[in-house]
């Protein structure tokens, strides 16, 4: 099954996105990993599901959830990256 190319585009930069937000709530909340990575998955869900809706609200760029949802998808390796050294 091929990926379109703008699905491969969001999932990477959902990991991106994944481990800046990782990165972030583990600061804010060093004794709290689970919490922290649950906060990163919702934020970069949310971060990308925002600019599609601001795609459709304003008629730049196409409105698509797949794409949101291609982000979170790549978010979750970043925060689990971010996870795996926090917990080494």
């Amino acid at each position: 099954m091929k990926i379109a190319q703008d699905k491969q585009k969001h999932f990477y930069v959902g990991i991106g996105i994944g481990i800046a937000t990782e990165l972030f709530f583990s600061y804010l909340l060093p004794a709290h990993a689970v919490i922290a990575a649950l906060l990163a998955a919702a934020v970069s869900f949310a971060g990308a599901y925002s600019f599609e809706l601001y795609s459709k609200f304003t008629g730049r760029g196409h409105y698509e959830l797949m794409d949101a949802i291609a982000a979170l998808i790549g978010a979750i390796p970043g925060i689990l990256v971010v996870l795996l050294f926090r917990l080494l």
